[in-house]
């Protein structure tokens, strides 16, 4: 099959981006390897264990692959960028976790491809790769031309920006493949400079000269990470409660990115209040956001990020708030509070 035909079955399918690569090593796996292996990962095991070596080569997921069909999908919708976003007393929630779980939506659209490419092409074996499996989404993305990796990490398209949830369909089909198209990062520097953490910092093995320092980054931080913050980091951390969007907010290609997404992803609760949020019990947290990313950062974790927010916001009227979530029986969120309360004074 042509990969114009794998493009039209996937705009069908519901993906705003596709594109073929061949199910071989990347040259970025060897950059992979050497940033699991300077301690960058921070406590993510997963990118560091026995996975580590099934990222290197699709086949070892599906030893039948021959052919990586990449895919993308728009999540921007019309609401304020974080950067736009100035209302005191409100948390920010990475726009990628405001609605369902995007691994969920992901996974569908690429059964229904698979369908359809079985109605086209006759039987063969397939493995779905969204982000939790071991494997190297937005390399394979990019040698499939569906834009470049940026300093920032992202994978970016020079039409329609970096707002992509990225997934693959692993297949024993021999597909012609696309290529990787030209990098436009040039000069610019804005997303390394605008990340309040500093995480960006110079690679010289990453494919852009930079990378991602997950020990430095919000959404490591308010995600992955489950002990104490650093508190050198906490303060630069502003309102953000789950992820961080500062990187694509400044991006000058997110500038003409299209405005549109699948319902699936439209907030549920845009920017809740600080105060709501403190006072959940672990029943409404689960409640508030079931079906949604944001439940990865537990319960206790999501509560040190809002005594963090509201340390940040240095408002006398969290006083109370913050000195129930300091007298609470975890160590972690009692710790937090009582370093916001810190800052109130």
């Amino acid at each position: 099959m042509k990969s114009s035909d794998i493009k039209e079955l996937a705009r069908g399918c519901g993906f705003d981006l596709a594109g073929v690569a061949a199910a071989a090593p990347v040259p970025e796996a060897g950059w992979f390897r050497r940033w699991a292996a300077s301690g960058m990962a921070g406590e993510m095991g997963y990118l560091t264990d026995y996975r580590a070596v099934l990222r290197e080569d699709p086949r070892r997921l599906l030893p039948a692959a021959r052919s990586v069909v990449c895919v993308a999908k728009l999540y921007r919708g019309p609401e304020p960028l974080s950067t736009e976003f100035d209302e005191a007393g409100r948390a920010w929630i990475s726009r990628y976790a405001w609605g369902e779980d995007y691994h969920r939506v992901l996974r569908r659209g690429l059964r229904l491809l698979a369908r359809r490419l079985k109605a086209e092409a006759g039987e063969f074996d397939w493995k779905i790769c969204v982000d939790t499996a071991p494997f190297l989404d937005a390399a394979y993305a990019r040698h499939a031309g569906l834009g470049w990796i940026g300093k920032n990490t992202c994978l970016i398209n020079e039409k329609q920006g970096s707002w992509f949830f990225l997934g693959a369909l692993l297949v024993s089909l021999e597909l012609e493949p696309d290529g990787p198209p030209p990098e436009r990062c040039g000069t610019c520097t804005r997303c390394i400079e605008a990340c309040p953490t500093r995480a960006i910092v110079p690679d010289e093995a990453a494919p852009l000269g930079w990378s991602v320092d997950a020990r430095r980054c919000i959404s490591y931080l308010t995600i992955e990470l489950r002990g104490p913050i650093p508190k050198e980091l906490r303060a630069p951390m502003g309102r953000h409660v789950f992820g961080c969007d500062i990187c694509q907010d400044v991006c000058p290609w997110n500038r003409r990115a299209p405005v549109d997404r699948d319902a699936a992803f439209a907030p549920r609760c845009f920017a809740p209040p600080l105060e709501r949020l403190a006072a959940l019990t672990e029943g409404e947290f689960r409640a508030m956001f079931r079906g949604t990313p944001v439940t990865r950062a537990r319960y206790h974790g999501f509560l040190r990020n809002v005594a963090v927010a509201m340390g940040n916001a240095r408002n006398p009227a969290y006083r109370p708030a913050l000195e129930r979530l300091a007298a609470s029986p975890d160590p972690l969120v009692a710790e937090h509070a009582r370093w916001a309360l810190r800052r109130l004074d």
